[in-house]
Order: C-alpha cells, then sequence, then structure tokens
C-alpha cells in the first residue's frame, strides 16, 4: 500500500469514531495534519494525475494527458516541471490565495519541480481579469514589499526551500519592439476579446488599454521562457492559461498542460468569490481563535467545498463523513469543528487548534452568555449612537464603521436578548445599524426584562443603561 493509502485507511477509521469527542478529534487532526507534509512519489502516474485533477477545476487537455506526461518524464528521471505566476499586488493574504499553493504542495510531494514566477514585470501592467477598470500599477518597492509580506502568510501551505524563484522582467523587459510585432502577428485579436471581462467592458463603453489587452502576450511568454509542461491558475485565468500553450506553439515548444483551481465563495455565503473588499474572507494573520470562529460561522453548504479547498483529505473521506451528516450520525456543527480545526492547525500548529476548539465550545455552546466574560457598552453613554459606531469606536469590533455596515450588509449583526427562557438573536439589518442603538434596543425589548447583546460575528457585547 502506498504511503498515502496507509493514511487514509488510520483517518478512515477515525472518521467513523465519535467525532465530537476532543480526543478523537486530536488523533484525526494529528493525522491529517501530518499529511501535509506526506511524501506522495510512490503513486503511479495515473494516480497522481487523479489526484491533481480532484481538487482542480480542469485539467486541459485532459487527466489522462497529464498521466502521460507524468510517465514521459520520469522516464527521463524527471518530474515535470511546474509554473504559477504570482502578481504581489497586496499585503493582506486571505485562505483563498492558499489555494493554488496547496495544489502546488502535491506537486512538490509528488516528486515534480516547482517555479513561482514573481511577476514583478506584469505587476506594473495589471492583471485586468475580472476588473473593471484598469488596476494601477505598482512600484519595485510595493512588489518588494508585497511579496515578503505574501511569502510570510503562505509559508505553511508550502514547502518555500523546494522552490525556484524568477522574476519574470528577467525575459519581458528585453523583448524588443520587433520581437513584440512578429509575435503579434501570429495571434489573433479575436483571441484575445473572448475574455468575458474586456467584452464586458467595451459593451459598458469603458474601454480597454493597449496595457491590459497585451497582459495575457505577456504571462503566455512566461511559460516560453521556462518551456513549462503544466502551468496553474485560477479558473478565470483560463485564457490566460491557454495563451501560454498557443505561445509555446508559435515558438516550436511542446504546450504546456493546463490546470484551472476553484474560485473559493466567502465566508457570508452569498456566493461573492472570498475577498477582503467583501468582508468574507478569513485572513491567514488573523489569531487562531478568530480562525476558528470566522469558518465556524459559514453556512454549512460551505463545508464540501472548503473540506476540499484547504484540507488534504481523499473525495472518499469527505464522502465518508458527509454521508454521517446525512444519516445523522455526525453533527454538522461537529464537522464544522473539525475543518475549523483543520485550518488552525495548519497555520499555527495542534495545540493552538485544540485551545481554539475548547474556546469556541467554552463560549458558543452555551445556552446562555451570562458567565462569559463580554465587554459592556453603556448606552446612557453611547445610546444615541449607531451600532456601526458602536462596534469600531466604542469596542473596536470593527476596524471601521463602514466595515460594520459591510458586516450588516452580510446578515452578521444580531441583538440577542436573554431571558430565563433561554435567547432570541434578531439579525440587524443595514437599515437598523445606522439608527441610535439605545433606540433600537428599547424597541426590541418593548417592556421585556432581558439581557440584551449586540454580537457582530462571533464577538457580543453587553448593552446596558436600557
Amino acid at each position: 500500500m502506498t504511503r498515502l493509502g496507509d493514511s487514509v485507511a488510520r483517518a478512515s477509521a477515525l472518521l467513523a469514531q465519535d467525532l465530537s469527542t476532543d480526543s478523537a478529534v486530536e488523533q484525526l487532526l494529528t493525522e491529517t495534519k501530518a499529511r501535509r507534509y506526506l511524501d506522495l512519489s510512490d503513486l503511479e502516474p495515473k494516480d497522481q494525475a487523479e489526484l491533481i485533477a480532484s481538487r482542480t477545476v480542469e485539467v486541459l487537455p485532459g487527466v489522462a494527458k497529464l498521466a502521460e506526461r507524468i510517465e514521459a518524464r520520469q522516464a527521463e528521471g524527471k518530474g515535470l516541471h511546474i509554473k504559477l505566476g504570482i502578481d504581489p499586488t497586496a499585503t493582506d493574504v486571505h485562505l483563498g490565495h492558499a489555494v493554488p499553493l496547496i495544489i502546488l504542495s502535491r506537486f512538490q510531494r509528488l516528486g515534480h519541480d516547482v517555479t513561482l514566477i514573481i511577476g514583478d514585470f506584469t505587476a506594473k501592467i495589471g492583471d485586468p481579469t475580472g476588473r473593471t477598470a484598469e488596476r494601477p500599477p505598482l512600484t519595485d518597492e510595493d512588489i518588494a514589499r508585497n511579496l515578503a509580506s505574501y511569502r510570510e502568510q503562505v509559508r505553511p501551505f508550502f514547502d518555500f526551500e523546494r522552490v525556484s524563484f524568477r522574476q519574470n522582467s528577467e525575459w519581458l523587459a528585453p523583448y524588443t519592439f520587433p520581437e513584440l510585432l512578429g509575435l503579434l502577428s501570429q495571434v489573433p485579436v479575436s483571441q484575445l476579446l473572448q475574455r468575458e471581462d474586456f467584452r464586458n467592458r467595451l459593451a459598458a463603453g469603458s474601454g480597454l488599454t493597449m496595457t491590459e489587452m497585451l497582459y495575457p502576450i505577456a504571462q503566455g511568454l512566461d511559460s516560453v521562457a521556462l518551456d513549462c509542461d503544466v502551468e496553474l491558475g485560477g479558473a478565470d485565468q483560463l485564457l490566460n492559461l491557454q495563451m501560454g500553450r498557443k505561445l509555446m506553439e508559435v515558438h516550436g515548444q511542446k504546450p504546456q498542460l493546463v490546470v484551472t483551481m476553484p474560485l473559493i465563495e466567502g465566508t457570508d455565503g452569498t456566493g461573492a468569490k472570498m475577498s477582503k473588499s467583501k468582508g468574507n474572507y478569513v485572513g491567514l494573520s488573523a489569531p487562531a481563535d478568530d480562525v476558528f470562529g470566522k469558518i465556524m460561522s459559514v453556512p454549512d453548504r460551505l463545508m464540501e467545498p472548503y473540506l476540499k479547498a484547504w484540507t488534504e483529505w481523499t473525495d472518499a473521506e469527505i464522502a465518508l463523513v458527509l454521508s454521517r451528516v446525512e444519516e445523522k450520525s455526525l453533527h454538522p456543527m461537529d464537522l464544522k469543528k473539525i475543518l475549523a480545526g483543520e485550518v488552525v492547525a495548519a497555520l499555527y500548529g495542534m495545540e493552538a487548534a485544540m485551545a481554539a476548539r475548547a474556546g469556541f465550545v467554552a463560549q458558543f455552546s452555551k445556552k446562555n452568555f451570562t458567565d462569559v466574560e463580554t465587554p459592556v457598552v453603556d448606552l446612557a453613554e453611547h445610546g444615541e449612537e449607531p451600532a456601526t459606531a458602536v462596534l469600531s469606536k466604542v469596542l473596536g469590533f470593527q476596524p471601521s464603521a463602514s466595515a460594520a455596515r459591510r458586516v450588516a450588509k452580510q446578515n452578521g449583526l444580531r441583538l440577542v436578548l436573554e431571558t430565563a427562557e433561554g435567547q432570541e438573536a434578531v439579525v440587524l439589518p443595514e437599515a437598523e445599524a445606522i439608527r441610535p442603538l439605545g433606540e433600537v434596543a428599547r424597541e426590541l425589548l418593548a417592556g421585556r426584562e432581558a439581557t440584551v447583546y449586540l454580537k457582530a460575528g462571533r464577538k457580543i457585547a453587553e448593552l446596558r443603561g436600557l
């Protein structure tokens, strides 16, 4: 049996146990965390290709072709040459950014060679993918600062000691205008205009710049320069990746295979992609308790895609736990705690994962908040301020009133009334979140005797002075 097969057998036995207990969960997380570093090179080419394909949207021109390329390289005593391009455009990295690194880690552990291309040249153009306007170009200082932050934050998911780094300014900066014209003469404009975001912007009359039109060409030249076997990218990057295949053919090279990865839905469950601008993300630099709590807040339907995106579980293991949820032998909350533990264990280790689990259970699995220490807001002093201001200025739960307002838009704000009979939670919509908090709370109480709490995500404060 392969090393992966041995691990799956051990984990499957644990997955059949009572997963509401700390002991079973700790054993399971220890097994599956160790799998993130497991040597997978004993897998056959077909099994390797299927393992990669199981976590991707598409493998072009096909999974069988990937297996054939692996087998051919093995016959030469080599691994595949895998490429992922990074445009260092931001300092804050979230779990969505970890997805391609997890796939790359698998390629590494399967015995293949990985090159990360730092898009220092293309970052100055700006990738137009999914944008409604041209992105501002970055300076060299911006790029260096963002890259250092990126590497540090995604390090738990990827072995940077076993990777080659290249900057695409090496081959793009010396590229001459005659060379570019000769290349462009072989690329139909219609191929560039297949991009949906380009068509939408033209239809809206917002126009395109020539630099944006040339971005896919620049990215394709990266593949030519490195003579890659495989390029990874998000599903929204498909046409850029296919341009790499086209340009490799133009240069007489064997076209790379293309592996596209899913765009991860945000934690708010609205269907929008995880992003900082929407506030529906899990930051890789967030404290362990916050990471755990944010994952616990997601809709149950996101457990399957999140398990596939951020764990090393196989399809069979995921199917096993989902069937247990379906037959009601496993509570969805218990599975979600395991998922949250997986992410925290990857970022901060097992001790932090179990501590975050214990902290969550202690604070949020109770029937009431009476014995939970919470901040207090005196409405005699702050009752005329809206909830958005109280959350940002008084409690510091949100960085700004506008950020608190976004949480309200995502139905993440609640007023909780606690009586001897139990709790009643009422969603605080955006329109109510910008009214005076004391007024809103008194209307909700309507003369009843209750303790009132303001809840934003998993953060809670008691409201007094009503």
